[in-house]
C-alpha cells in the first residue's frame, strides 16, 4: 500500500541530492524484511525492519536502508522513554533539540544493528551521535546486512572511514549520517581518552556470553570515573541495559543451568548502586531509577543529574509523575510510535 509513496520519496531525494542521478533508471522497492541480529541459537542481539530497494536499469544491485521508526526490541524502546522522559525533567531544552536549533550529544556503547543511535538521529534533528563498538563483526554485520549507513563509519583520528559516501548512501541517509560517528574501539580506552562532554549516554554492552563486562560497572573501574567526567554536569543522563531475571533468585539456590544462560542477573543490584554513586554521589543533586521492561526479562537503569530535589515533596510519586507529564509531551511532539508511559509505569523503583 505504501510502496509508490516511498518510492517518490526516494525520487525525490535523488532530485534533492544528486540531480540526474534517477536518469539511470528510478529506484524501486523490491520489498521489506525483520532482520535479526544473534550472538548464538539462543541470544538474539537486535533486530531491524530493512527495506531493499534497486535501480531500474541495474535490478541484479540491492541497497539495503534500515527504517529507524520501527523498533521491534522492547528493551529499546524503554530505554528511549525512559532516558528521553527524564532528560527532559531535568531542564534541558529538547524541544530545540528536536528541532535541530541546538545541539544534542549523545553516547552509545555498544552498536548491535544500529536501531538505537538511528532512531535517536533521525527523530531528534539536532543529534550528534557517538557510537562504540569493540566487535568488527558486529559492526561490518549492521551495514551489510542491517541497512546501517556504511558512511557513518569513522576511523580512530574521527576521520570518515571510506573517502567518499557512495550515492545511494547520499540518498538514502543525507542529513541522518552526516550526525553519526561509528567508531570500532574499546569502550573504557574511548571514554578515557575522549575530550567530549556528552548530554546522553546509553550503555548496552552485553557480550557474546551474554555478560556485562565486570569493568563497565565496578565501583573501582576506571571506566565509571571517565565517564562520570564526560557526562554533562547539570542534566547529564545515563540509561543502562540491564537483564534482571536471576537478581531476585536465592543465589545459593540458583540452578548451575540457569546460571549459565543468565550469569549477569545476579549483579543487577550492584550496578545499579555503582552507577548511582558514581555519577550522582550519595549526596548528589540528582537521582537512579529502574524500571522494568514489558514482556521480557529486562531492566531499564536510568541515573541522572540536575533533577530537582528541592522540592519538599520529593518521593517516588513525585518522580514519577513528573516523568508521566513529560512523557505524555514528548509522544505528542515527536510523534512516536509507541507510548512512553507504557515502559515508564511498570515496576518503577528508585535506587
Amino acid at each position: 500500500m505504501h510502496w509508490s509513496g516511498m518510492e517518490r520519496w526516494l525520487q525525490k531525494r535523488c532530485e534533492e541530492v544528486h540531480p540526474g542521478y534517477g536518469d539511470g533508471g528510478k529506484l524501486r522497492i523490491l520489498g521489506y524484511q525483520w532482520r535479526v541480529l544473534r550472538f548464538n541459537d539462543v541470544t538474539r542481539q537486535s533486530t531491524a525492519k530493512v527495506m531493499a530497494t534497486y535501480r531500474e536499469n541495474m535490478p541484479g544491485v540491492v541497497y539495503l536502508m534500515q527504517q529507524p521508526r520501527c523498533l521491534a526490541v522492547p528493551y529499546v524502546k524503554s530505554m528511549i522513554s525512559a532516558g528521553l522522559t527524564t532528560i527532559a525533567s531535568c531542564n534541558f531544552d529538547i524541544i530545540s533539540a528536536l528541532q535541530g536549533k541546538k545541539n544534542m550529544h549523545i553516547l552509545c556503547i555498544g552498536h548491535g544493528g544500529g536501531s538505537l543511535p538511528l532512531f535517536l538521529a533521525s527523530q531528534i534533528q539536532g543529534a550528534i551521535v557517538h557510537i562504540v563498538e569493540i566487535d568488527p563483526l558486529v559492526i561490518s554485520a549492521s551495514i551489510r546486512a542491517m541497512g546501517f549507513p556504511a558512511c557513518s563509519l569513522k576511523t580512530q583520528s574521527g576521520d570518515q572511514d571510506v573517502s567518499k559516501p557512495e550515492t545511494i548512501d547520499e540518498i538514502m541517509w543525507k542529513g541522518t549520517h552526516e550526525r553519526i560517528c561509528l567508531y570500532e574501539a574499546d569502550a573504557e580506552e574511548f571514554v578515557v581518552n575522549s575530550t567530549n562532554i556528552y548530554d546522553m549516554i546509553f550503555v548496552d554492552a552485553y557480550d557474546g556470553d551474554d555478560i556485562f563486562p565486570h569493568k563497565l560497572w565496578r565501583p573501582d573501574s576506571t571506566f565509571l570515573k571517565a565517564l562520570s567526567n564526560r557526562l554533562h554536569p547539570k542534566h547529564g543522563t545515563v540509561v543502562v541495559n540491564l537483564h534482571s531475571d536471576s537478581d531476585v533468585l536465592n543465589l545459593d539456590t540458583v540452578p548451575s543451568a540457569l546460571e549459565q544462560i543468565l550469569p549477569m542477573g545476579k549483579y543487577v543490584s550492584q550496578v545499579c548502586g555503582a552507577y548511582k554513586d558514581l555519577l550522582v554521589g550519595k549526596g548528589g543533586s540528582g537521582l537512579a531509577f529502574t524500571v522494568a521492561v514489558p514482556w521480557v526479562c529486562n531492566t531499564s537503569l536510568v541515573v541522572c543529574r540536575g533533577f530537582d530535589k528541592d522540592s519538599e515533596y520529593f518521593n517516588r510519586d513525585f518522580v514519577i509523575n513528573t516523568l508521566i507529564t513529560k512523557s505524555l509531551e514528548l509522544e505528542y511532539v515527536m510523534d512516536l510510535p509507541f507510548s512512553c508511559l507504557e515502559y515508564l509505569k511498570r515496576g518503577f523503583i528508585l535506587v
